[in-house]
């Protein structure tokens, strides 16, 4: 390598000779001056900035601190409270398996197949990367000040997104945009997987939406308006009071989270909900049967019995005076009689589905005709009470009992095949880690592990709206009637919940004409008596479609209705509230879709076409009944006591 070469040095000029007789002096040079002070210390750089508070006024340094006093009382609750949690589940047994859903198998089965499609996944790619471009093409444009259209917007009923600075706020709208985009992706990139078990895929599918649904950014503190706007605004008493929340709600668990979802201290069975008058006239080990007064001179001389699910309690028909469906009956002159069922413990786990039939079907029938002087009754079977009846129907009609004059039948099922996402957890690995965990109790399904299920199903609605309001925001839940019912749960046996599950969930046993029960194989098809089925068009539990299916399984008339809003709501709709609507077709279809074609709307309750199609077969007016001068001597007041027995003791009054 060349070197650069140095460049020669200048040569000295010899300075000129001079006339030393023409050299003047040299003047004297001036004093130097004095070198000049050093700036004040308080002037040079390293002067140290001006305090925080200085910079801060006297109400503007009282509200940090407090702020900071209240984060770090909310940060001391929360430590407090997950440590107390800590060590009660340090007393229970290991959790039974990592993967109580076994959804792994399937989501491995499911991205196998994806990683075989290779083109597919990159196109999914390119379009998730075209897409977010185009997002950020317009958060660049609306940053510069132009009115730009979101990329994406949340789905119609989607409530996580309905404070304004969602849209306002630039921040908070690219986050939420971004987090639309990706899980849309993600779901959408499951849901068109091809070659996959639709079970298996719909299973993926469901746990994939658990699990965008879990990182929304509406659940975080940080990345809420709403809730950030709240702790500002307090100066943190929010986030304390959300703290403490928590602690309450893992307290009330007994070291798992159990999310309050109304003001449970606001409510008192058979003080403000329960509150119908009548009698306990008749009991036995897993019912008490209630007769209420009736509030007309004459009534219908044959009887109504209601079933209603024992997953729940029967309340859910007398929440209060206003939508209390058995007031409602006893107004239009109907002598209306409830099965109350038992809540569980240990000593009834080996009660079968059968024993429910004959010690709840029969025998409440029986002592219904016993106490009316009747030989037929009509009935009404709600959710898992309707399936209950429809088994004791054909069970009935295979040895030639005709006790029972009608049936309807509120959101419930007979044939499974289209039962909804709850098919998703009633597969056999499942239902054995079931098994194990009611081993693991005593013999009986804890009531939290099905309201876990239930509240899976409408998460956003369920388990993350409580979430943000209790914990990010501190706000308290409001006394609501109908989740104060929902939060009193029953247990269930294991013999019958296991039953239950493999028979009609799994195998759909009823449908297919395969199901043995009290030495007869049912054919619902002999069921020849009149059939009203009511379903509900957002009913998640049991979707009108799988309604409609068990509709056509009966062997005689059925009249076959559509309620509008879901699984409760659209059963406990009463007249005066003048809400929601319902479809009536009346002609005989062989698809729901025909059906809905031919359907005419009606705005409002469908209590009172129900109760014209009930009154027609109930035979003639006779005097009203006083279920304390019956035949079977009243044992205690309505509501009973079976209602009053308390799952979680934590709830007990």
């Amino acid at each position: 390598m060349a070197t650069a070469k140095a460049a020669p040095k200048p040569k000295k000029k010899a300075a000129p000779k001079t006339d030393k007789s023409q050299v003047k002096a040299k003047p004297e040079a001036p004093p130097s001056p004095e070198p000049a002070a050093p700036p004040p210390e308080s002037e040079s750089a390293s002067a140290p900035p001006p305090a925080f508070d200085s910079l801060l006024s006297p109400e503007q340094v009282k509200m940090v601190e407090t702020l900071s006093a209240n984060l770090a009382r909310a940060a001391v609750t929360a430590q407090g409270a997950i440590a107390e949690a800590a060590l009660r589940q340090a007393d229970r047994p290991a959790a039974l398996t990592p993967d109580p859903f076994h959804v792994a198998p399937a989501l491995n089965e499911v991205m196998t197949r994806l990683a075989a499609q290779p083109d597919r996944l990159m196109r999914a790619q390119a379009d998730l990367f075209s897409r977010y471009m185009d997002l950020w093409q317009s958060a660049a444009r609306r940053a510069a000040g132009e009115v730009v259209e979101p990329v994406v917007t949340p789905a119609p009923g989607d409530k996580r997104f309905n404070d304004p600075d969602w849209a306002s706020n630039p921040m908070f709208d690219l986050m939420k945009q971004s987090y639309l985009l990706s899980s849309n992706w993600l779901n959408s990139l499951v849901a068109e997987v091809d070659g996959v078990d639709p079970a298996t895929k719909r299973r993926v599918e469901f746990f994939t939406k658990m699990l965008t649904d879990a990182f929304s950014p509406s659940n975080f503190l940080m990345s809420n308006p709403a809730a950030l706007r709240e702790a500002v605004q307090t100066q943190g008493e929010s986030i304390v009071r959300g703290m403490e929340n928590f602690a309450a709600d893992l307290e009330r668990g007994g070291g798992q989270l159990a999310i309050s979802q109304t003001d449970l201290a606001k409510f008192k069975v058979g003080e403000n909900v329960a509150t119908a008058p009548g009698k306990v006239v008749y009991q036995n080990d897993i019912l008490q049967l209630l007769q209420f007064d009736p509030t007309t001179e004459t009534v219908c001389e044959i009887p109504l019995l209601i079933f209603p699910p024992w997953i729940n309690k029967f309340y859910i028909l007398d929440l209060r005076p206003e939508n209390s469906m058995i007031r409602w009956l006893t107004g239009q002159g109907f002598t209306v009689f409830v099965a109350s069922w038992v809540n569980p413990d240990q000593t009834l786990a080996a009660k079968t589905f059968e024993d429910y039939m004959i010690e709840g079907v029969y025998d409440a029938t029986q002592q219904v005709m016993t106490q009316c002087g009747v030989d037929k009754v009509n009935t009404v079977g709600y959710c898992i009470g309707g399936t209950l009846l429809s088994v004791a129907l054909a069970h009935m009609a295979a040895r030639g009992d005709t006790r029972i004059n009608s049936a309807t039948f509120f959101a419930a099922q007979q044939d499974f095949a289209e039962a909804g996402d709850l098919l998703l957890f009633t597969n056999e690995e499942w239902l054995r880690s079931i098994e194990q965990q009611m081993d693991q109790a005593g013999g009986f399904l804890p009531s939290q592990s099905m309201a876990d299920t239930f509240n899976a199903l409408r998460g956003n609605d369920l388990i993350w709206s409580f979430f943000v309001s209790n914990y990010l925001m501190g706000k308290e839940p409001r006394p609501f009637d109908l989740l104060f019912w929902n939060a009193d749960q029953t247990r269930m046996p294991k013999a019958l919940h296991l039953f239950y599950l493999r028979n009609f969930y799994k195998d759909n046993a009823l449908a297919k004409g395969e199901l043995t029960i009290g030495g007869e194989r049912l054919d619902l098809s002999k069921v020849k008596v009149p059939i009203f089925v009511q379903s509900s068009k957002e009913d998640h539990i049991a979707p009108y479609r799988s309604v409609f299916r068990g509709a056509k399984l009966f062997g005689g008339p059925v009249t076959f209705m559509m309620a509008g809003s879901g699984h409760i709501a659209g059963v406990i709709n009463p007249p005066g509230a003048k809400k929601y609507q319902h479809w009536i077709n009346e002609q005989k279809c062989q698809s729901v879709e025909v059906w809905q074609a031919g359907a005419k709307e009606f705005p409002g309750s469908w209590w009172p076409y129900w109760g014209e199609w009930l009154k027609a077969r109930s035979g003639d007016q006779v005097p009203a009944r006083d279920p304390a001068k019956g035949k079977l001597k009243p044992l205690e007041d309505a509501p009973g006591s079976f209602v009053l027995v308390k799952s979680n003791p934590a709830d007990a009054d």
